[in-house]
């Protein structure tokens, strides 16, 4: 049964990325960082989502992993961004 549930995950992970690069495209607005973005907002959600009640398996417990790295790597975009736009106003 564990299983099922993590293959689910997964499965609703899979979509909600494809389905991001799509509306992100179809609305002419796909750049890596709202890609990330939306994903990583989306991994969140299916994690709050399908949190279970009683007991947290352990594969749930190592979610924490992938969203700080997501986190992590969102805040370097970001201060890549400012950078670069210090930098054009310098």
């Amino acid at each position: 049964m564990a299983t099922t549930r993590r293959q689910r995950f997964v499965n609703g992970q899979i979509a909600w990325m494809l389905a991001s690069i799509l509306g992100l495209t179809f609305v002419g607005a796909f750049t890596l960082e709202l890609f990330v973005l939306v994903s990583l907002i989306g991994f969140m959600l299916l994690t709050l989502a399908t949190a279970p009640v009683n007991v947290t398996p352990r594969w749930r417990a190592r979610l924490k992993w992938p969203i700080a790295l997501g986190l992590l790597f969102f805040g370097y975009l970001v201060v890549r961004l400012v950078a670069a736009e210090l930098s054009g106003l310098l």
